[in-house]
């Protein structure tokens, strides 16, 4: 039977070279929300941003289940940053049936300031389309991201460079 696996870490900790590292040993579709933002969308989107992510997610969300019902898995690269958001997606998707796995990507807070810089600078230098984060973005992000319990965790991959 196929399965959801939820991808949560921090923004640029990893999560989609993850996700393509693991794609062929589960045989599933990879599922990006800011890949799909990206592509339809300019990078700043400004007061319409969150909107327009909670209704990527929600189709995501629907496609994943189709996706799983042609019995391939799924992985969604989004993040997860909160409890109640991982914990209320697990119920949905319990809910209908659907089998998750919970993998936690974790990173130095070393190795998350370099892969920023790194990031930000291939943006710089036009080799790739990506969000740049500034020291308030990356701040703030550090603050909201709510760190899994152990009882949260399927399977942990921790980063350290």
């Amino acid at each position: 039977m196929a399965k959801i696996v939820l991808l949560c870490g921090k923004i640029c900790s990893g999560k989609s070279t993850y996700a393509n590292q693991i794609k062929q040993k589960y045989n599933a579709v990879v599922l990006s929300c800011d890949k799909l933002m990206l592509e339809l969308f300019e990078e700043q989107l400004g007061d319409k941003h969150r909107m327009i992510l909670e209704k990527v997610k929600s189709y995501l969300y629907q496609l994943a289940e189709q996706i799983v019902a042609a019995n391939t898995n799924v992985i969604l690269d989004f993040g997860f940053w909160t409890h109640s958001e991982r914990q209320s997606l697990k119920q949905y998707f319990a809910g209908k049936g659907i089998e998750t796995e919970l993998h936690y990507i974790r990173v130095s807070q070393e190795a998350w300031c370099g892969n920023i810089e790194k990031r930000n600078e291939s943006l710089k230098n036009g080799e790739t389309q990506d969000y740049y984060i500034d020291e308030n973005m990356k701040q703030l992000f550090n603050e909201q991201f709510q760190e899994p319990d152990d009882h949260e965790i399927d399977i942990l991959y921790e980063k350290s460079t």
